[in-house]
């Protein structure tokens, strides 16, 4: 097979070509907005768009099913836009190339948008069917997901009526969440001092490359390495050697993203141009050992043009200490759910939007309210010590309070053991998930999550499942025919 559109079910994986071929990254979704209204409107759906640009589509009940209570589908029209660095694609115009390999749907060089291109196929091909039984729908398509639950937390309470929501954006085949983590993001700002270039230096550029990244909440607790951590760790130790200026440093891209990838051009004495290079060699090798599922990592150095000024002494100091020693990864494992990230903290990204500021983006996440904000507390006393010019914290997100006694959950797990014969996984998640924002305005909102096998998503390497694609179809297919 040489195109998606040969795959099983054809009719989700024909909607997912068409969301594939209109360009969405979080916060420009107004094409994929349009092409969900028009898509209603030519099928005679009643249809409605919220002042954020969330799409409300409703369905009515098959003929048998007029009785049973409706059910709420909901995804996120919008997607993660992650590339190697080498790869020329541009997200607001070029359409997602895709290919198959083997039982994998990938994309060339980016994010696939599986996460939730996926999800709102389903809904399109649910609702394009003529066959397919079910209660009466209404598919809930949020924009802005990946940035910050946007949309979810627009949504106005009374504009969907459904008591029963299955949201379609899990990524685990087979294992369903019924609760899942809040979050927030912590950013730091530096303002910068810059001074002439000392005499006798050398300019160098460092990269760190080929890393795996991930979803900070799915993969954070997988051991992967985080560039800026590994960029700033050797560079905080080589400025005890000697002194080390910055011109600019970088790296990383999304709150909800591992970074890949990181680079700084600093300065150093020239005489030390040998003994760095040796240290960066001895580095890589310890970080081989340290790292041994990151195959592909790559940290090289090479000089680069000179340059008449650089950060001054006490501020590059100041960002190499707030690097180093702001916390990322896993701080506390569930003590109810064996396996489960409890509270974690992420350092996104490093960026300089000019010349003159330093931006230092992180996010954290938990499924304790008071934990969440105790993890946040200490990165901002990190840049607080750092001497920040200015700490900011989002408003954040709720986490999702599982609920043992679901009837949503008795639903979907019995539809699952009468199609495949076994007992599926209920657990929580530590990635954040909108349900959370919705008990908010709907209390009595009884709902689970459900999606195919997506693994590596947020990063270059996303990959969809084909053969769990169709499984998850099936299964949800037969979940609303067991709703009656």
């Amino acid at each position: 097979m040489n195109s998606i559109l040969d795959l099983e079910p054809k009719e989700l994986w024909f909607y997912f070509n068409e969301i594939c071929n209109i360009p969405h990254p979080s916060g420009k979704e107004e094409k994929i907005g349009a092409y969900l209204m028009d898509f209603a409107k030519q099928r005679n759906l009643e249809c409605s768009m919220d002042s954020v640009g969330n799409v409300l589509i409703r369905q009515k009940a098959s003929a048998g099913y007029e009785s049973a209570p409706s059910i709420l589908l909901q995804a996120h029209m919008d997607m993660v836009c992650e590339k190697n660095s080498n790869v020329n694609h541009n997200f607001d115009t070029d359409p997602i190339q895709t290919y198959i390999d083997g039982d994998w749907v990938k994309a060339k060089g980016s994010t696939l948008g599986a996460d939730d291109g996926i999800g709102v196929a389903t809904m399109l091909a649910i609702l394009d069917s003529k066959t397919i039984k079910h209660p009466a729908l209404e598919c809930l398509i949020t924009v802005d997901e990946e940035r910050g639950l946007t949309g979810a937390q627009h949504v106005q309470a009374g504009w969907f009526k459904s008591k029963m929501l299955i949201n379609l954006d899990s990524e685990d085949d087979g294992r369903f969440c019924i609760g899942c983590a809040g979050g927030i993001d912590t950013v730091a700002t530096y303002h910068l001092q810059t001074e002439k270039t000392p005499d006798n230096q050398i300019f160098i550029e460092i990269k760190v490359t080929g890393l795996h990244g991930g979803h900070s909440g799915d993969d954070i607790n997988k051991g992967r390495g985080n560039a800026i951590k590994l960029l700033s760790r050797f560079l905080w130790n080589e400025n005890k050697k000697y002194p080390i200026y910055f011109h600019s440093i970088m790296g990383g891209n999304l709150h909800n993203a591992i970074p890949r990838e990181a680079s700084a051009i600093i300065s150093i004495p020239f005489k030390e141009k040998e003994n760095i290079r040796v240290a960066l060699n001895q580095y890589v090798a310890t970080v081989e050992k340290e790292y041994p599922n990151e195959t592909n990592f790559l940290m090289d150095l090479s000089s680069t043009d000179s340059r008449d000024n650089v950060l001054c002494k006490a501020k590059t100091d100041e960002i190499l200490n707030a690097l180093y020693a702001c916390p990322h990864g896993v701080t506390d494992m569930s003590r109810e759910i064996a396996g489960l990230p409890e509270t974690s903290t992420n350092l996104a990204s490093v960026k300089m939007p000019d010349a003159n500021t330093i931006i230092i983006s992180t996010s954290q996440r938990s499924s304790i309210e008071s934990k969440k904000h105790d993890i946040k507390d200490r990165v901002e006393a990190v840049f607080a010590l750092s001497h920040a010019d200015e700490i900011k914290h989002s408003d954040g997100y709720p986490g999702w309070k599982p609920n043992m006694n679901s009837k949503i959950k008795e639903i979907v797990v019995n539809a699952f053991v009468e199609l495949y014969g076994k007992q599926p996984i209920v657990t929580a998640i530590h990635a954040g998930l909108e349900c959370g924002l919705f008990v908010e305005k709907y209390p009595d909102l009884d709902m689970i999550s459900i999606g195919p096998d997506i693994f590596d998503n947020h990063s270059p390497a996303e990959k969809c499942s084909i053969s769990s694609v169709e499984r998850y179809f099936r299964h949800v297919v037969r979940i609303l025919e067991n709703i009656h």
